[in-house]
C-alpha cells in the first residue's frame, strides 16, 4: 500500500515539530528516516498512524485520507513497533502479545482462526517456542521479532518502526533489520524505520528521507542521500566514507566545532 505526505505541519505546545513535510512512500520499498535527535522522526510516524494529529496537511493510504478513518480501520493497515515497551509489571505470554495484533478484526472474541493466524505470525519470525514465554522476559531481539510477528498477525500492509535497533547488540541490530527486509518484500509490505544507524540504514533501505529541524533536507535513493556532504550539514560531523559490496559505509571522524 503506498502512502502519500502532503504539507504535513506537527508542533507540540506551538513549537514547531515538522514543517511542511511531503512525501511517498511505495509498496515492497524500506524507507529509513535518519536524523539527529529532535529531527523530527519519530514524530512523522506516529502522525502517519494517527497517533499524532498534524495541524495541517494529509496522509493518504493509498487513496484514502487518514482523517476519514476510524482508530480500528487504521489499525487494520498499519502496524507500529514502538522504541520500546514498558513493563508495568503484568505477565503476558508471547502469544497473547501477538494476539493483541488480531483485535481490529475481532468482534467479541477470538476464534480458532485468530490463534492459527498467531501461530502462522510466530513461525515466520522462528519463535514459535517463546509462545508461553513472559514476554517481558525475553531479551531486547526477542522481543523486537514478537512486536513485528503481532504486526503480521494484524495483516497490516503498511509497517512502522520506530528506532527498532536502538538497544539491541551487533548481532541482533542485524537480525532485526534483516528480518524486516525479507518481510517487507516477501508479505509486499510498505515500510518506513526511524534510525540512528546510517550504516544499517545503508546496508537494508532502499530509500532515505534525511531530516533536520523538522524539514526533510535530502530524500531518494540511500546511495545518493548518504554523502560526506549531506551528513557534514545535517549531523554537524565530518565522515569518511567507502564502499564494500556497493553499499557505503560511514566512518565519523571528528564534530564540527
Amino acid at each position: 500500500m503506498n502512502i502519500t505526505i502532503q504539507g504535513l505541519t506537527f508542533s507540540y505546545n506551538s513549537t514547531p515539530t515538522l514543517n511542511n513535510i511531503s512525501l511517498q512512500l511505495h509498496e515492497t520499498e524500506m524507507v529509513c528516516m535518519a536524523g539527529p535527535n529532535g529531527s523530527g522522526k519519530s514524530t512523522l510516524l506516529k502522525c502517519i498512524n494517527k497517533i499524532l494529529e498534524p495541524k495541517q496537511g494529509n496522509i493518504l493510504l493509498g487513496q484514502q485520507s487518514i482523517t476519514k478513518m476510524s482508530r480500528i480501520e487504521i489499525a487494520k493497515k498499519i502496524g507500529y513497533v514502538p522504541q520500546s515497551t514498558n513493563n508495568s509489571g503484568e505477565v503476558i505470554s508471547v502469544f497473547e502479545m501477538v494476539l493483541i495484533g488480531r483485535r481490529p478484526h475481532i468482534t467479541w472474541q477470538s476464534s480458532q482462526a485468530d490463534e492459527e493466524k498467531v501461530w502462522k505470525a510466530l513461525k515466520k519470525l522462528s519463535i514459535e517456542k517463546l509462545a508461553m514465554r513472559n514476554f517481558y522476559e525475553l531479551s531486547g531481539g526477542e522481543q523486537q521479532r514478537v512486536l513485528v510477528a503481532r504486526s503480521l498477525a494484524q495483516e497490516s500492509k503498511v509497517l512502522l518502526l520506530d528506532e527498532p535497533t536502538s538497544n539491541l547488540d551487533i548481532r541482533h541490530q542485524l537480525e532485526v533489520m534483516d528480518l524486516t527486509r525479507k518481510i517487507v518484500v516477501n508479505e509486499k509490505l510498505t515500510a518506513a524505520i526511524a534510525i540512528h544507524d546510517l550504516n544499517l540504514a545503508a546496508r537494508f533501505c532502499d530509500k532515505m528521507v534525511m531530516m533536520k529541524e523538522g524539514k526533510i533536507f535530502a530524500a531518494g535513493q540511500t546511495t545518493t542521500v548518504l554523502t560526506a556532504e549531506n551528513i557534514k550539514k545535517v549531523y554537524e560531523v565530518e565522515t569518511v566514507i567507502t564502499s564494500y559490496n556497493n553499499t557505503p559505509y560511514i566512518m565519523p571522524i571528528t564534530p564540527i566545532n
